[in-house]
């Protein structure tokens, strides 16, 4: 890392991507599997708006982010 932001701002974007990928457990799961994947999405999102110093819209959602650069959908 260059500098300690740069190191925050890394930190920010592995828990936006965290986030993204139990969005799609969320959608894709049912009963206790839902809930635990729905409080996992949630603490992936606190911590992200600790890194970061703010929120996002639809945390874990990048389809609906202002800034599309938390897929969970990788890219080749």
């Amino acid at each position: 890392m260059p500098d300690s932001a740069a190191a925050v701002r890394l930190a920010a974007e592995l828990e936006d991507r965290v986030a993204g990928v139990y969005s799609d457990l969320v959608r894709a799961s049912t009963d206790g599997v839902r809930g635990t994947a729905t409080e996992a999405l949630r603490e992936a999102a606190v911590r992200a708006v600790r890194w970061r110093g703010g929120s996002v819209p639809f945390p874990g959602l990048a389809e609906r982010a202002a800034t599309p650069t938390a897929s969970a959908t990788p890219t080749a």
